[in-house]
């Protein structure tokens, strides 16, 4: 399949909420998530900068993301260069040698309401 998407994208909106309710269960935890989709017939070689409002950016995050796969991306995974720390706002910058799909998600566990929000990232080139 001929890879869809594009080389870099932004997701200027980032937290991730410092408490949660999910009592051990990973799946209810707290949490920002890429959802990263590559259609092509290349590993995407991955780079994720993240900046803040108070301090210079941290970076880069970097991940290979095989041909013809998908990888939803925790940012509460990420520790290599740094802990994405919870509490503060961030964005970020997705940089891939190959076309990729992005989309943002965030699972907000802090109360018994559970709330969910996913949006396209933005497509930059």
């Amino acid at each position: 399949m001929e890879a869809i998407g594009s080389k870099r994208w932004v997701i200027p909106e980032g937290y991730i909420p410092p408490a949660s309710m999910a009592n051990g269960d990973r799946a209810l935890l707290s949490h920002e998530t890429a959802c990263l989709l590559n259609t092509g017939d290349a590993d995407a070689h991955v780079r994720i900068t993240l900046f803040f409002t108070d301090r210079e950016p941290v970076g880069p995050y970097e991940i290979t993301l095989g041909a013809r796969r998908t990888l939803h991306l925790r940012f509460n995974d990420l520790d290599d260069p740094a802990p994405v720390p919870p509490g503060e706002d961030y964005a970020s910058v997705i940089e891939s040698d190959v076309p990729i799909v992005v989309q943002h998600t965030r699972l907000d566990s802090r109360a018994a309401e559970v709330s969910l929000l996913s949006t396209m990232a933005y497509p930059a080139d």
